[in-house]
């Protein structure tokens, strides 16, 4: 059993986490950004890696450090029934709630709209997402060496396309970075805009649901301690991050430049799409298009095949593999028919409520060593992310939505008794008090049992 990976292995495992974490639709997010952040692009590129590249890094070396079968298993460090719960909801927003039929929306976005144009949208768009699930669905029914294929030969593509068109865009700017006016919410909350902007990727979500893929690829390799696991995926990451950081602060920038040829997009799908038709032409356009299809395409069939397999165990007897593949292509069918901006705007609750309690269970997942693995410190520090997390997923719901259910008072009282309400981070201060009170009775509990023992 050896305790460290070579150079080479080291890149094979980097490059295993880039493809699961990097696919079309992590472009939509930063070139949006920059277009929103302009001349305060800076602190929202720092704030986007922190929630796009390193909590998504440190979720997958959190599976390793515990040495977890799977997100179930880990989860249920804080009770056998939230781990049902938390796995069902995260891998259902992975899943065909929005990733999936994000896939096939970003595909028409890019792709369909520029030539369909408005005439006849919504039954083009329908056209579209039936061919694009039928694909779907064969394949995911019939695995094969297809998503190999893609993943091999379409990612590289679409990175080498991308480049050119990054490089292209940087040297011929629409305007400078520093001449483009931020809209308003982005002229002093920057950071933290792009720290929320950084959940759409969905990433840190799907680095605790994927983490399994990668540990193991560590472990076939001949590293078997769960510290040198950790460790060694940990490294990998950082050459994964160091991509990643790179390919989103140039794609944020070359949003931001953009406000000189364009007004702010709707969503990003249409601002990439923008970009590359101004500077490759209609040629470029359709490479672009194509490739992105072909990458969500791969995309969707990996998550409905691991939506499938994962809910199998969730609800063992009721659905076999063929039973849930097949449900989930048809509700992400549905879905996504609401369009790209739709998609988004319901996700960003959603997400809002589910990367606060991803993120405490990664942080406790590294540390647990720390505080004996014990279940109170599990369970407080998560009932404190979890009661802002409610806050904040509805203040963020859609406007029509929040005056329905009066929610605007309920953010008001959110803002007045979370620090940091304002900045999607009011769930930060009591998950540290959850801590203190975890602690405080796993002492309690240990002094207890030190006195029967006796």
């Amino acid at each position: 059993m050896k305790k460290k990976l070579t150079m080479k292995e080291t890149i094979v495992v980097a490059s295993t986490l880039f493809g699961m974490f990097f696919g079309a639709g992590n472009l939509i997010f930063p070139v949006h950004l920059g277009q929103m952040a302009g001349s305060n692009a800076v602190p929202a590129i720092i704030g986007f890696v922190i929630t796009a590249v390193t909590i998504p890094i440190l979720a997958v070396a959190a599976i390793g450090n515990t040495h977890s079968d799977d997100l179930m298993h880990l989860s249920s460090k804080v009770s056998g029934w939230y781990g049902k719960v938390f796995t069902a909801a995260l891998y259902l927003t992975i899943g065909p709630f929005f990733a999936i039929p994000r896939c096939a929306s970003v595909s028409f976005t890019t792709g369909m709209e520029p030539i369909v144009g408005e005439s006849h949208h919504g039954l083009w768009q329908l056209a579209f997402t039936f061919v694009f699930f039928a694909f779907v669905m064969y394949f995911s029914l019939r695995p094969g060496k297809i998503t190999t294929w893609i993943g091999r030969v379409i990612n590289p593509l679409f990175l080498v396309f991308l480049g050119i068109l990054i490089i292209v865009a940087l040297i011929n700017p629409g305007a400078p970075v520093s001449e483009v006016a931020p809209v308003e919410e982005y002229q002093s909350g920057a950071l933290f805009n792009g720290i929320i902007e950084g959940y759409g990727t969905m990433d840190a979500i799907a680095g605790l649901a994927f983490g399994i893929v990668i540990i193991n690829v560590v472990r076939d390799l001949g590293v078997d301690d769960d510290g040198d696991v950790a460790r060694e995926t940990l490294k990998s990451g950082i050459f994964t991050g160091i991509l990643m950081l790179i390919i989103y602060a140039l794609t944020i920038i070359m949003g931001a430049q953009s406000r000189g040829l364009f007004e702010l997009s709707a969503n990003g799908g249409i601002a990439l799409t923008q970009i590359s038709n101004h500077y490759l032409g209609a040629v470029g356009s359709v490479i672009l298009a194509i490739t992105i299809t072909l990458a969500c395409l791969k995309t969707a069939i990996g998550l409905i095949t691991s939506c499938g397999e994962m809910f199998l165990k969730l609800i063992p007897g009721k659905l076999n593999y063929r039973g849930w593949a097949m449900l989930f292509t048809l509700v992400s069918f549905i879905i996504s028919n609401v369009g790209l901006t739709a998609i988004i705007n319901y996700a960003v609750p959603v997400l809002m409520l589910l990367y606060p309690l991803a993120t405490v269970l990664i942080i406790m997942a590294l540390f647990e060593k720390a505080f004996g693995k014990s279940k109170y410190v599990y369970g407080w520090v998560t009932l404190g992310a979890f009661i802002p997390a409610v806050f904040d997923f509805c203040k963020t719901l859609p406007e029509g939505v929040q005056t329905a259910l009066h929610i605007p008072a309920m953010t008001e009282l959110g803002r007045s008794i979370f620090p940091f309400f304002d900045h999607g981070l009011g769930w930060v201060v009591p998950a540290l008090i959850g801590l203190v009170i975890g602690i405080v009775l796993t002492l309690i509990n240990r002094g207890k049992s030190g006195k029967a023992a006796a």
